[in-house]
């Protein structure tokens, strides 16, 4: 066929008529954006409201210049470092991309000529012309040639998809069906052979590009931001509420003392101290700390995981990792190793060996000739390049053995390639001066019917007897079947001609499942993650490989094709959800509707996968893994980037995930213990007879300090394997639980308790040396802050123990250190400002005694919890 292609003027009216082949990439958001974005969060939006607050007592000369400044500053840290981080990785990503697509060329017919022109130039019409290593360009039909093609950047499929010209002009295919024979597909990449397709469809519009397009969909809210949108309700709520309270305490504690003001002025000022300090508990309500310990966790965690081989491309990724109840996994390349492996060597006789060298030389010299040189695929500098996927198993299980060297084609008298209508290859080949051999390779079914005899491991030539090899090895065929194997046999003879063959050996190769992969689904399942493996294998090829990695265990583990699953309804599929296991032959639109329906049913979503029909539900999950060694378009889809492909990877993720989680509900133990205590303080002190316990300077001092330095001491908790023990937790679940609320209320109690009482209990204030006012009230202040640092250690770990793991964590220990020694300088030099007065050495260590023993309380709520 004498081929012409496109003529000069005719490619500029089919770009017009058709577009170019340049795929879409839709603009992301701006830094600034982002950083506007970020201000809707909820906890966000409740800081502004604190700067307001306190720029108006700034403005009323209530609040030093600082605080409404440190605020600000928190806002600028807590929105910026999580917009910063995101957008630099994104940028990254996309300078990487626009690199690698510059360097594309495609070879195309133009003019009666072969011209190489840039992939986006090439448009519909063009016939481009296909060698092995080639990326295919666009989607369209052959035309001339024949070439088998790897697909598994987008059906996930180890095995060569063989592409020719349709036999006759109205043969039937469907394009859909990337099985077909005739079509071919962008992204796709050719293997062997050579030949021409007709561009049908470019751009957008290819399946390449319209999953290219649909990766780029927005997401939904992750569950962090669920738990914080309804937290940050709760805890306005109870500061207005607790506003409102201690207003109308001090008003009614005035009314019913009988002391009234003696004028409007005098009722004018008790209003505004009321109204000040009911304003001030709010700002302390809120936990400013908390949008920065996000930040600062996630930056952590993600510099963590960079050096575990784990990119956080989107920063919210790690924290989704965590609460993943239903991770759907693709099996090449995240699995299994996506590349296929000889896994044994069978003779004749029956015994079978991982690999050959525990054979004869010469038994090694004919598996050498026959798997070696009868093969499509070449070593070269260390690197298996050309061929088939089972010629290069081939060949890397002969360098394995030290065995490439041997490999001598300069005696190679004749070769046939594989041809996949006979399914075998041959050469001949010779031996020596006087021998030359006719060798054989292909599938059993061709070739084990010839063989009448065989080689064994001593390279002797033993005789089948009245039988053939295919049917003296029939049940060990079906064995390894039912393994998933795909078997190839290797045999010789004296000529083409001859039906009289000797068997060389029954060779059994897979794409093996990762050693490590088993560990790391096991304890996935342990951390009561659900795993589903999607892959686009026959259904006996899925479930051997499900079994081997520990995913089928019992009957009630459930295993469905395309199919299957495209027979049913989504509320069908819901209510087999939580026992479905494998989904074969699978689609990329199967993929979608899993995590469609799996979140509709509250699941938190997570997906891992390399090709580019993994990207759709990668990007619809809430978390989405890329494999390293995957496609630009998958990583650009994924959250985050597993580099070294490994699966424990995902593993390490839920656990930093989990970790940044226990952080953050640590902070809020510690934070609202600070919070309730303050609030029960300020408002039963007036019900008492004292209208300020703590000064509005005081209580922002320690809700400044707490809230930032406090941020940084739980954002450097350790990673506890234990945390992998426990459920995910629901991603509706509230983010303050009941339990944690007691422990909040019981060490708030005490602290409250033990500072009202340096005022209002006699025996205690005894211990002060009998002073009274501001002596008293200093003493309340370092208690105070005293009690809450000392409660940090409390709210650390679930176990008895206060004190455990913390060598961890020296970045607490500092910051609490740190707390002591800020509150000693408040109250020893604070004077007329912090209306503060120097304590004794008697009175500290009463202040620290009563402080310390919020641990020891503590300490017994958890042991009456462990043994209720």
């Amino acid at each position: 066929m004498t081929l012409t292609g496109l003529s000069s003027k005719d490619i500029e009216e089919l770009r017009r008529k058709y577009g170019t082949n340049k795929l879409t990439q839709l603009e992301g958001e701006s830094l600034w954006q982002k950083l506007l974005n970020g201000f809707r969060d909820p906890m966000i939006m409740i800081l502004l409201v604190a700067l307001v607050v306190q720029l108006v007592l700034f403005a009323m000369g209530q609040a030093e210049w600082f605080e409404p400044v440190g605020i600000f500053v928190a806002i600028i840290i807590a929105n910026g470092v999580a917009a910063y981080s995101e957008n630099s990785q994104e940028h990254k990503a996309n300078a990487l991309k626009e690199e690698a697509e510059a360097l594309e060329r495609a070879k195309v017919v133009r003019d009666s000529c072969l011209q190489e022109i840039p992939v986006d130039d090439v448009v519909q019409g063009d016939i481009v012309y296909l060698q092995a290593g080639d990326k295919i360009p666009a989607d369209g039909l052959m035309i001339e040639g024949r070439v088998q093609i790897d697909q598994s950047a987008l059906n996930g499929e180890t095995e060569e998809a063989d592409k020719f010209p349709p036999l006759q002009d109205n043969d039937s295919y469907d394009i859909n069906d990337l099985l077909n024979n005739y079509y071919v597909y962008r992204g796709t990449i050719v293997c062997a052979g050579e030949g021409y397709f007709a561009t049908k469809v470019t751009g957008d519009r290819t399946l390449f590009g319209k999953m290219s397009l649909e990766v780029q969909e927005k997401q939904r809210e992750t569950p962090l931001q669920v738990k914080l949108g309804n937290l940050a309700h709760q805890i306005s709520t109870f500061g207005y509420v607790g506003a409102i309270a201690i207003i109308a305490g001090i008003l009614a504690k005035t009314f019913f003392s009988g002391v009234w003001p003696g004028d409007i002025l005098g009722w004018g000022r008790l209003i505004i101290d009321a109204v000040t300090v009911a304003v001030t508990i709010i700002v302390c309500a809120v936990p400013e700390g908390l949008p920065m310990l996000t930040s600062i966790l996630l930056s952590l965690q993600s510099l963590k995981m960079a050096k575990d081989k784990v990119l956080v491309r989107k920063i919210n990724g790690l924290e989704t990792a965590g609460s993943i109840s239903i991770l759907f996994s693709d099996k090449t390349g995240t699995i299994t190793e996506g590349k296929l492996s000889v896994v044994e060597v069978a003779l004749g006789d029956g015994s079978h060996y991982a690999d050959v060298k525990s054979f004869s030389r010469k038994a090694i010299g004919y598996f050498t000739v026959g798997a070696g040189v009868n093969n499509g695929a070449t070593h070269s500098n260390g690197n298996i390049v050309g061929g088939n996927s089972t010629d290069r198993a081939l060949l890397k299980m002969l360098a394995d053995n030290q065995l490439v060297d041997e490999i001598d084609k300069s005696k190679l008298e004749t070769s046939v390639p594989f041809d996949s209508e006979k399914k075998v290859s041959s050469i001949t080949y010779r031996m020596g001066p006087e021998d030359c051999r006719y060798f054989l390779k292909g599938a059993p079914e061709q070739v084990l019917g010839l063989c009448h005899y065989y080689i064994d491991k001593d390279g002797v030539e033993r005789d089948f007897g009245d039988k053939t090899a295919d049917e003296v090895l029939n049940g060990y065929i079906n064995k390894q079947a039912s393994r998933s194997m795909r078997l190839l046999a290797v045999a010789m003879g004296r000529s083409p001609d001859s039906d009289r063959l000797t068997l060389i050996g029954l060779i059994s190769i897979r794409d093996n499942v990762r050693k490590e992969a088993v560990e790391a689904i096991s304890s996935a399942q342990s951390a009561g993650v659900q795993v589903v493996m999607v892959t686009g294998d026959r259904k006996e090829t899925a479930m051997a490989i499900a079994r081997e990695a520990g995913l089928i265990r019992n009957d009630q583990d459930i295993v469905l094709t395309s199919d299957e699953l495209k027979e049913k309804t989504d509320e069908e599929i819901k209510a087999i959800l939580p026992d479905l296991r494998v989904v074969s032959r699978a689609l990329p639109t199967d993929k979608s509707r899993l995590v469609k329906i799996a979140q509709a049913l509250d699941y938190v979503v997570g997906m891992t996968g390399d090709g580019v029909n993994d990207a759709p539900a990668l990007k619809k999950a809430d978390v989405g893994f890329a494999m390293g060694s995957g496609t630009e378009v998958a990583k650009e889809a994924g959250d985050i980037t597993i580099l070294d492909d490994n699966f424990s990877s995902i593993c390490k993720a839920i656990l930093y995930g989990r970790t940044m989680f226990k952080s953050i509900r640590k902070f809020l133990i510690f934070q609202l213990t600070v919070n309730v205590a303050a609030v029960l303080t300020c408002f039963i002190g007036p019900l008492l007879g004292e209208n300020v316990v703590l000064t509005v300077i005081q209580l922002l001092l320690i809700n400044l300090a707490m809230d930032t330095l406090a941020a940084i001491a739980y954002g450097s908790e350790p990673a506890l394997a234990e945390y992998m023990k426990d459920k995910p937790i629901p991603r509706q679940e509230n983010i303050v639980t009941g339990g944690m609320m007691t422990e909040v209320i019981i060490g708030a109690l005490y602290i409250t308790i033990i500072c009202l009482g340096i005022l209002f209990i006699e025996p205690i204030r005894a211990w002060f040396g009998g002073t009274d006012g501001v002596y008293l009230k200093s003493a309340v202040f370092a208690t105070f802050m005293m009690a809450i640092t000392f409660n940090g250690f409390n709210a650390r770990t679930e176990h008895l123990n206060p004190f455990e793991h913390l060598g961890r964590n020296t970045n607490f220990i500092l910051v609490m250190l740190g707390i002591f020694v800020m509150q000693f300088v408040f109250v020893t030099f604070g004077g007329e400002a912090l209306s503060v007065e120097s304590l004794s050495l008697n009175s500290w260590l009463v202040c620290a005694g009563l402080a310390f023993g919020v641990i020891p309380v503590d300490v017994l709520r958890k042991a009456m919890k462990k043994a209720a």
